[in-house]
């Protein structure tokens, strides 16, 4: 009786083993095949099919909203600033486009279900600049909060370059080559823009001005210090590295003991569109008699925008 039992556990056991080396073999064939190289970040991605570095770095500026020397493309320097460290790679032609017809297709959408032009307009305006302009705020943190995890490691990478002899160009390259994005096309085009004739203290300078990120100032300043007055590089980055690290200790630490106090602001936020999405749901008509009227148009209005 055992031994049949013991048979039958092998044979569910082959039966698994060969089930994980078919979807193992199906992937191996249907999958396409890239290197390392091709997917470690965006940059190296657009290396496969560029001509030479100058065309990558004109089109990882184009994809950013800037131009060709690397200025912004909109006279709003605040929201072109927003976009380019927003990390988006649309374009500025195809982003405007884009709000543009959401916009259009809000305002049509309010404007055939409820007729009235002012509301279409509001949504239109919600829709098209109010609503894109808190998605790019959220993009920009969640960027950040990804290139602070990054950089101590970056500068990890420098450092040990630079112990092995090499300049601080080349080690900078290093991290374009084996850093995933966002530091990796960030570095990358640092090391480009050094190829084309910037010289290194003007390359991070551009640097943290595409990026906009707290920690990278003390790296710019290391670095241009260094550059206008020697010293040694490798033993103040690697006390740069642990000084970024205690600030993102201390920064996670600060959101751990906070959480309870944001998530009550949290539930204090939602209740209140909660309970009138319910009270509409369960008594349609509680709000009847004044829903009409402009001054609880205006006041709602006014409370959703205090809100936000």
């Amino acid at each position: 009786m055992f031994g049949i039992l013991d048979n039958i556990y092998v044979v569910y056991l082959c039966a698994f083993a060969a089930a994980i080396f078919g979807a193992e073999a199906a992937y191996l064939v249907f999958a396409s095949p890239r290197s390392y190289r091709e997917t470690v970040n965006h940059r190296l991605r657009v290396m496969r099919g560029a001509l030479d570095r100058e065309s990558i770095l004109l089109q990882l500026r184009r994809e950013r909203g800037l131009d060709q020397s690397g200025d912004y493309l909109l006279p709003l320097k605040a929201l072109n600033r927003l976009i380019l460290q927003s990390g988006i790679r649309m374009g500025m032609a195809r982003l405007i486009v884009c709000l543009a017809v959401l916009a259009i297709g809000a305002f049509i959408a309010v404007f055939v279900a409820i007729g009235d032009i002012l509301a279409a307009l509001a949504m239109a305006l919600i829709v098209g600049v109010a609503l894109p302009i808190v998605a790019l705020m959220s993009l920009r943190s969640a960027r950040h909060l990804k290139f602070s995890d990054q950089f101590p490691d970056a500068i990890d990478i420098i450092v040990r370059s630079l112990r092995a002899g090499h300049p601080v160009p080349v080690a900078i390259g290093m991290v374009a080559r084996e850093m995933p994005d966002p530091m990796g096309t960030e570095f990358g085009m640092v090391t480009d823009e050094v190829t084309y004739g910037a010289d290194l203290e003007t390359a991070i300078r551009n640097l943290q001005f595409r990026v906009g990120q707290s920690d990278l100032h003390l790296f710019v300043t290391s670095v241009a210090i260094q550059a206008s007055t020697g010293g040694n590089l490798r033993e103040i980055l690697q006390n740069l590295a642990g000084v970024i690290r205690g600030r993102i200790k201390m920064r996670r630490k600060i959101k751990s003991v906070t959480s309870e106090a944001r998530t009550s602001a949290i539930i204090l936020s939602v209740l209140p569109p909660a309970f009138f999405a319910l009270m509409q749901v369960l008594a349609p008509h509680f709000y009847g008699s004044i829903w009409n009227t402009d001054l609880v148009h205006i006041g709602l209005g006014g409370a959703g925008v205090w809100m936000v």
